[in-house]
């Protein structure tokens, strides 16, 4: 017996690497044929500065760099700089890539790293959740993980926010079990993208002290000083060089909050509009953050995948390619439908989920502008998260209520007796 289960590990370790090892080899075939993933160049270019030739990854002649191997030239006024934003231990997730001297080969295997964590981001997303997929749909759904727009469009480009996403999930997950000093170190990695998840890791914090889950932050700000320090190291003014980095990169990016989108239509009351918009999303998540403390879990998810979506809306620079962190979010929408209303919830998903995978894309190519690379419409910014925003609230009373429902169904089973 204990021969037979070595053996079934044995071949599926084999066939794990086979897989991996194909899907490289087709993600490089990619990489040949098709210039671009700008978001991974960057930092691939960055970290091999860094820790090969100890150049600061924020200096001119770094993004000078970059500039010439995506345009064949520095950038022309008006062009995206290309620079490097991240924090500087940033670098240590892009190090084993940054040693690839051959960018289309290292730009596969990142691909393929990215691949993985999508996968990983839906099976978790579904364990935690608790939505139970039927077997048939099960491999659209991982289709969908992989080739919807908002996760297809970071995984061509190289972002990072991909897993980022995995890790805020992760985080989640370790909090139900109880491990804290877990969530706090994956936590403090979530941060190499740090503005996307300032407001998420702010409201788990508050939870987590609420309950005197002090392990949470403690262990964050140990990474996060453990860190710093590493990246001190190679240039110990790292901060005050990346500040600056931080400040300038609205200058030369596209729209990234509702607000400039506004303005692109409307310049007289644009700018108005989406400080209205942030002023009316930041009154209602400190709302629910007030009424979650010291709440059971399934409330504090919920006020959790709130939160992620009101943090595309709020304000803070962002781009519609972040949005794969919104994949939580729609998940637990889908686990309350399931629950909520059995096979009808199930078909309901399945519908969703068809027309989600479609209509972003068909948004996307009818509103498309091609430069050095195709360019999304503003118009992005706005479909998913009014989507989440109102089935979230749809689903509110049964996601933080588990007992009533609980009372509901023995309710119809007693009536059916």
């Amino acid at each position: 017996m204990i021969s037979f289960f070595n053996r079934f590990w044995y071949l599926s370790a084999i066939l794990i690497v086979g897989l991996l090892v194909l899907v490289t080899w087709a993600n490089y075939d990619f990489a040949q044929q098709n210039t671009g993933g700008n978001d991974f160049l960057v930092h691939w270019v960055g970290a091999r500065a860094l820790f090969v030739e100890g150049l600061s990854p924020y200096s001119n002649a770094v993004a000078e760099r970059i500039q010439t191997l995506a345009y064949g030239r520095p950038a022309l006024p008006g062009e995206h700089e290309l620079r490097v934003a991240y924090p500087m231990y940033s670098a240590l997730v892009f190090l084993p890539f940054a040693l690839i001297s051959d960018y289309e080969l290292a730009r596969a295997l990142w691909m393929t790293t990215l691949e993985a964590a999508l996968i990983g981001l839906a099976f978790l997303s579904l364990k935690l959740t608790r939505l139970k997929m039927s077997i048939w749909l099960l491999p659209f759904f991982l289709i969908f993980s992989i080739f919807w727009y908002h996760s297809l469009r970071p995984l061509i480009n190289g972002n990072a926010v991909i897993l980022v996403a995995l890790a805020l999930v992760a985080a989640f997950a370790a909090l139900k079990t109880g491990r804290d000093e877990l969530a706090g170190v994956l936590l403090a990695f979530s941060t190499i993208k740090p503005h996307l998840v300032i407001l998420p890791i702010i409201f788990i914090l508050i939870w987590t002290i609420s309950f005197g889950r002090w392990r949470t932050l403690g262990w964050m700000l140990i990474s996060l000083v453990l860190l710093s320090i590493s990246a001190a190291l190679f240039v110990p003014d790292w901060p005050l060089q990346n500040l600056r980095e931080i400040l300038a990169y609205s200058s030369y990016n596209p729209p990234g909050t509702p607000g400039a989108a506004f303005e692109t239509w409307l310049p007289a009351a644009g700018r108005r509009l989406g400080w209205a918009l942030s002023a009316l999303m930041g009154l209602i998540l400190v709302t629910e953050w007030v009424f979650v403390r010291r709440r059971e879990f399934r409330w504090f998810l919920w006020t959790g995948c709130l939160t992620l979506v009101i943090s595309q809306w709020i304000g803070i620079q962002t781009d519609p390619g972040n949005f794969i962190l919104l994949f939580f979010p729609l998940i637990l929408v889908f686990s309350m439908w399931v629950e909520r209303w059995g096979r009808a919830g199930s078909v309901l998903t399945s519908i969703t989920l068809f027309l989600l995978f479609i209509v972003p894309w068909v948004i996307f190519l009818q509103t498309v502008t091609y430069g050095n690379q195709p360019l999304q419409h503003p118009i992005m910014f706005f479909p998913l998260p009014l989507f989440l925003l109102i089935t979230l609230y749809w689903v509110r009373w049964w996601a933080i209520n588990p007992r009533r429902l609980l009372v509901e169904e023995l309710r119809a089973y007693e009536d059916q007796t």
